[in-house]
């Protein structure tokens, strides 16, 4: 099981949606991290959301960027 980091700054989520979708249907661990002004989309309730820098700050997102297996930004 692979662990996935979305990282969203705002705009068009369509592709990380079906993404996201396929990560989970996979068995992969997803989290998404919103920054500053990125409205959050709606995203299946095992998904961790995360808003930076209110709930994560700038060093715990760097964390997560080398925890993750897989990282993609939007």
């Amino acid at each position: 099981m692979a662990r996935a980091l979305h990282v969203l700054k705002g705009g068009d989520v369509a592709l990380a949606l079906t993404t996201i979708e396929r990560q989970l249907a996979a068995g992969d661990r997803v989290s998404v991290a919103l920054l500053r002004g990125a409205a959050a989309p709606a995203l299946p309730p095992n998904v961790g959301v995360h808003r930076v820098p209110e709930e994560w700050s700038y060093e715990r997102l760097l964390e997560a960027v080398f925890e993750a297996d897989h990282v993609t930004t939007w």
